[in-house]
């Protein structure tokens, strides 16, 4: 009876780069030679969803990384540099950031360690709750244009902080450059020094040291595989204060993000339907005969109700009473619209970046235990006095459309009623009357409106520019077109007169020539430089604690993809000890190597483990798959194809004969207590490489008992294991079949079948998404499963 129990096979129509186990549910995250993402549930291997590549994000996936919570899905890009972190339960972008180099390698883990003090921040992390309104939700009808966001997409970006407990996501580049990001999105370090390009890495649960597979590449352009470990003790010590400081500057980056979506989702409401009336007194000017300026034409019609033939033409013609009907009402719906979101979103979002700023200052002014991390209180202040400008200027921005809807709406009102009468048409009582203050107002809204622009058309060969709003939605540097005046502020001309007060710290620079995303983007570039202190503080206390050598890398077949390519790491929390799995193929292609190094490279433990090298002999005899008395198949010596760690204690392995007569490949667990009991203690020689004193390597027989399957029909090269989920996914050759096993279970029969019972679940529970053709047909990347979570439970 074979180990092992299939539940699900599926042939692919482009090759695998990629593919990662859910830490908590039954999901497999693929990734395509296409840029494709896929996303595929245990029973059946049935496909939950797909993301396709674009031209923004990018179409070179080069490596795939899940959040601890499985809630989120890291998957970073070559060809653009990029980051994205992907919602798992609708596949949606919640945030992308940029690299300098690409990324070659991920790894997101969560911290373990306890301590009092963060248990009392845990309890006391969401105070802020009590202090600031919750912020509000985009529009619906705004959020569904953007290409990137979604109708929810702000309550997802708020929910990006996911837990309150510390995890970290680790990058490794080509170019031998490692950064840490909290939680994600807050970098914490940026790493240098680093020799060769990283192609895996992984950092210990508690923070001592992080372990660094590299390449490295001599004069002659030979590369060698290389283990290297570095001390990050400052994290381990300054773990609670880095994760209430890590916590703080996520809060902060995912504010940015949502002001950022706010602002789009305003200049969605400005329609350019607003530009019309700019347009058509720009034309009128360009095209009428006499000397008379376009104020005078207004006020004509104004005092006497007569017009010039030109201006009688622009309002009838191209205005129209219908035209100036519709045109009043989208700019009277459009201001209400952005009004609304500069109250609840911006408004709201700058008192929120306000408090925590404010909170991350009180850190900094506590020297013996924020210093260490970088926290420079001066760039914090010049951060908050960004964030107080921008929300000067989000108050500016209310003020003018309050007053050009004021002025709108009486210009209109007037300009309706005349249009009427030029055509002869019945004027409604309610709109007939009009008083001397009426008439005064709207003389005042052509003074200040059109003696302007036509100065400024005649110097600058713009347009006009009756419609103020709009100027400050742009993302130009330019100046404001026509900012607002301050004529007759009393509080300006107190600031003015005021010697100590003009260049007081504790009073925001309002800006008042530029427009509200200048002012937003210059908020940014502040805060970004406030963030990025740490990073480099915390980058240059890590120092190499150890720089181990394995072997010369082999040469790479262009078939492989790198990610794939042993060797493989491990962090054991328990023992606290880094695991790495390798092979020396052109040495000894039948032995399967394991290394082990303390995660504290300060301990006394850590400078010292016995049997830290140790290998199995892959020479083993496989025992007849019936289980009857028959003669035991004769010894077979195979090579290991791939090796992942399953759990602390266990191994899985593809095995392939490597003779003639034995060419099949094989799925096996290892049981690594059998392997590190070896009695023979191997003595490192400094300054050689391994596969160089690899004679001295004590030993192991290999041990599988009936923890084996035969891979009938497959010929089988890399695996992916989940040992809490207790499932593997064996990839092919050509990197198109794959093959799912559940590794607990064993096959009633020798063919694999599927559980109909289980089919008949996964049916009932799915949205509907038609059958596998139909899919491979369908290029939409929003075939998204609902409720993950419910159907994970329907399901088990």
């Amino acid at each position: 009876m074979p180990a092992f129990r299939q539940v699900g096979e599926k042939q692919l129509p482009n090759p695998v780069l990629c593919m990662a186990w859910s830490p908590k549910r039954d999901l497999i995250a693929l990734a395509s030679t296409t840029g494709e993402l896929l996303l595929h549930r245990l029973a059946s291997f049935h496909r939950v969803w797909s993301l396709a590549p674009s031209e923004h994000i990018g179409k070179e996936i080069t490596s795939l990384a899940w959040r601890p919570d499985g809630k989120i899905l890291a998957f970073s890009l070559g060809d653009t540099k990029q980051v994205v972190l992907c919602s798992v339960e609708k596949a949606e972008i919640l945030h992308v950031f940029h690299t300098q180099k690409p990324v070659s390698c991920m790894h997101w883990m969560e911290v373990t360690e306890e301590c009092s003090a963060l248990g009392s921040f845990y309890q006391s992390e969401d105070e802020s709750k009590l202090f600031l309104p919750k912020l509000a939700s985009l529009p619906k009808s705004y959020s569904t244009t953007s290409k990137l966001f979604s109708e929810e997409k702000s309550d997802e970006i708020m929910n990006l902080l996911g837990e309150v407990r510390l995890n970290i996501l680790v990058l490794g580049g080509d170019a031998g450059q490692v950064e840490l990001y909290a939680y994600g999105m807050y970098k914490i370090a940026t790493l240098a020094g680093v020799s060769g390009s990283c192609r895996t890495l992984s950092l210990a649960s508690d923070l001592k040291s992080l372990a660094v597979i590299t390449e490295v590449k001599s004069a002659e352009d030979h590369a060698e595989i290389c283990f290297v470990q570095l001390d990050t003790g400052l994290l381990s010590d300054c773990l609670p204060e880095l994760t209430r400081m890590a916590r703080k500057f996520t809060h902060i980056s995912t504010l940015l993000q949502y002001l950022h979506l706010s602002l789009t989702c305003m200049c969605e409401a400005w329609e350019e339907i607003l530009m019309q009336m700019d347009l058509r007194l720009t034309k009128f000017v360009q095209e009428k005969n006499t000397s008379t300026q376009v104020q005078d034409e207004f006020l004509e019609l104004l005092l006497w109700g007569q017009s010039s033939p030109e201006l009688q033409a622009l309002l009838m013609n191209q205005l129209t009473v219908k035209g100036l009907k519709k045109l009043g009402q989208t700019i009277e719906s459009s201001y209400s619209s952005i009004q609304k979101l500069v109250i609840s979103h911006l408004q709201s979002g700058s008192e929120a970046l306000l408090y925590h700023l404010s909170e991350v200052k009180g850190m900094s002014l506590w020297k013996k235990k924020f210093e260490p991390l970088g926290l420079d209180s001066a760039a914090i202040e010049g951060a908050i006095t960004a964030v107080g400008s921008f929300s000067l200027k989000t108050s500016e921005l209310l003020q003018v459309i309050d007053k050009s809807m004021k002025n709108f709406k009486a210009f209109f009102r007037w300009l309706y009623v005349a249009m009427l009468r030029m055509c002869d048409e019945h004027v409604p009582p309610e709109l007939n009357k009009m008083t001397q203050k009426d008439i005064a107002f709207v003389a005042d809204f052509l003074s200040e409106h059109f003696s302007k622009n036509e100065q400024l058309f005649d110097r600058k060969g713009k347009y006009f520019n009756v419609e103020r709003v709009g100027q400050y939605l742009k993302d130009e540097d330019e100046d404001l077109v026509s900012p607002p005046s301050t004529k007759g502020n009393q509080w300006l001309k107190f600031l003015q007169d005021s010697a100590h007060l003009k260049e007081s710290p504790l009073l925001f620079p309002s800006f008042p020539q530029k427009s509200l995303h200048f002012v937003k983007r210059m908020m940014e570039n502040v805060i970004e430089l406030c963030l990025q202190k740490p990073a480099q503080v915390i980058g240059k206390s890590v120092k190499q604690s150890a720089f181990l050598p394995l072997y010369s890398a082999p040469q790479r077949s262009e078939n492989a993809p790198r990610l794939f390519e042993l060797p493989s790491l491990w962090n054991d929390k328990k023992a606290k000890m880094h695991y790495v799995v390798f092979c020396m193929p052109h040495i000894f292609p039948h032995q399967l190597y394991l290394l082990r190094k303390a995660s504290d490279p300060n301990s006394v433990f850590g400078r010292h483990i016995p049997n830290c090298v140790t290998s199995l002999d892959l020479s083993h005899h496989l025992d007849a798959s019936d289980g009857e008395s028959a003669e035991p198949r004769p010894r077979s010596v195979y090579g290991c194809l791939d090796a992942r760690f399953y759990s602390d204690e266990m191994l899985t392995v593809v095995l392939q004969g490597t003779e003639d007569e034995n060419s099949r490949s094989v799925l096996a667990q290892v049981s690594l207590s059998s392997t590190l009991k070896c009695e023979i203690e191997f003595n490192w020689t400094p300054n050689m490489r391994l596969d160089q004193q690899s004679s001295s390597i004590p030993c192991q027989g290999l041990v599988l008992g009936n923890q084996w399957r035969e891979l009938e029909g497959m010929k089988a090269q890399f695996v992916a294991v989940n040992g809490i989920r207790e499932v593997a996914c064996v990839l092919s050759e050509n990197l198109r079949h794959l093959r799912v096993f559940e590794m607990d279970t064993e096959d009633e029969d020798d063919e694999p079948q599927n559980d109909s019972a289980e089919q008949d679940t996964l049916d009932a529970t799915m949205t509907s998404q038609g059958d596998e053709s139909a899919e491979a047909g369908n290029d939409e990347a929003g075939k998204t499963e609902e409720h993950l979570e419910l159907e994970e439970t329907s399901e088990l």
